[in-house]
């Protein structure tokens, strides 16, 4: 840990002068969001402040690349991705912002659900399964999801530092290939469209087009499960503080877990996928269990995480920035 410490503050003998890969893909984002901006400008709620929002990230970058060039060691190189990190948590409201100008389509992920199922399990899932040990189990794994993150990012910056930049970009740029889909596909999941339709239509089968209703509608149903659970209070604490009725298709939660998952394969290191694997099992599950997403959701990003972690970690190998 002293060397560790010490290496942190050890100027780089062949210091980066460009930009790094996590730092190209915020700046691909602005820009590609930027455009949205411009095109649906009339039709935003409040486009000011998502561009001013914009000129504080790149003021953010700007002065922590001007810290590194001035005293370029591994802490300040560190800083420079973390901060990019932690700033994720800054571009997931704006996608709400963004897919609520366009006509929701949740109506036709309820009826695929029906078909594939002849149910919907979003509704039945909870309630075939209403124990408080499996609801506790399910938040648990639900509430495992950003420290499973950090604990990953944490884990090469420690054990394999040379593969921490690698390994940080392919969760980055995997976060933002999301955020550009929900960008533009508006689905709000079961918790926002069932209380929008009503549980007796969704009961009957009958999933009616509520068009713009989320464009001034955030209400959701209450979250299943054991209400008195220490793991239930901490998801509900997750949800009030920032979930906004967007990001639904394809499930972010699913795909990043799996990613994680595949970053430590990726090493070899089975213990840490035999301690994760509970809680990226439950998580999965929970998904639908807590009624955010449909299981076409889910799947789509178990899929959707094995594409983007092979995608980014190949383009990271390749990186010449």
């Amino acid at each position: 840990m002293k060397n560790f410490i010490s290496d942190l503050f050890k100027l780089d003998k062949k210091p980066k002068h460009g930009l790094l890969p996590v730092e190209w893909v915020v700046l691909a984002y602005i820009v590609f969001t930027s455009v949205l901006i411009f095109i649906y400008y009339s039709k935003l709620v409040n486009p000011q402040a998502m561009v001013s929002g914009r000129f504080h990230v790149l003021a953010i970058s700007l002065s922590l690349w001007l810290v590194y060039r001035l005293l370029p060691c591994r802490f300040t190189f560190v800083a420079r991705i973390i901060a990019q990190m932690a700033l994720l948590a800054f571009w997931y409201p704006e996608t709400y912002e963004l897919n609520r100008i366009f006509p929701n389509l949740d109506h036709y992920f309820a009826i695929w659900e029906q078909t594939l199922f002849g149910m919907q399990p979003a509704l039945t899932f909870a309630t075939t399964f209403s124990s408080k040990i499996i609801s506790e189990l399910m938040s648990m794994g639900y509430a495992a999801f950003y420290p499973m993150i950090v604990l990953t990012a944490l884990y090469y910056l420690f054990f394999h530092s040379r593969q921490f930049q690698q390994c940080t970009f392919v969760i980055v740029a995997s976060f933002f290939a999301y955020y550009a889909i929900y960008d533009l596909l508006p689905v709000v999941g079961p918790t926002f469209y069932y209380k929008a339709v009503g549980l007796e239509n969704v009961t009957k089968g009958f999933f009616p087009n509520v068009g713009d209703y989320f464009n001034t509608h955030r209400g959701c149903l209450t979250t299943p499960g054991f209400h008195d659970g220490f793991f239930y209070h901490l998801v509900e604490d997750a949800k009030a503080a920032g979930e906004r009725p967007t990001a639904a298709f394809p499930s972010s939660h699913v795909g990043i877990a799996t990613i994680c998952m595949l970053l430590f394969w990726h090493v070899r290191n089975w213990k840490m996928i035999g301690i994760l694997f509970p809680f990226y099992f439950f998580l999965c599950l929970a998904t639908v269990y807590i009624q955010a997403h449909y299981v076409i959701d889910a799947i789509a990003g178990l899929i959707t995480g094995v594409l983007f972690y092979s995608v980014f970690l190949y383009t990271s190998r390749n990186f010449k920035g």
